[in-house]
């Protein structure tokens, strides 16, 4: 099933929340894929929003970058 215009705002709030804290750490997309055990093709595609997450997936990037959830949920 299509994701709907807003479920796909979602994935771009957190991509975007994602990425900035990333380089907020000076930490490459590729450095957070092995402090993370991901591909960095997946990075790419969440920090884009391309792609639907699993939630299991966001906690290790939260731990990769050691941020708390509302850096990346947000508080909304």
């Amino acid at each position: 099933m299509p994701l709907s215009i807003q479920q796909k705002r979602v994935l771009q709030y957190l991509g975007a929340n994602i990425r900035r804290e990333r380089t907020a750490r000076a930490i490459t997309q590729e450095n957070l894929a092995e402090l993370a055990d991901l591909n960095i093709r997946t990075i790419q595609k969440i920090e884009a929003g391309s792609i639907n997450v699993l939630i299991t997936t966001v906690l290790r990037i939260q731990k990769a970058l050691d941020c708390p959830w509302n850096k990346l949920l947000g508080s909304k």
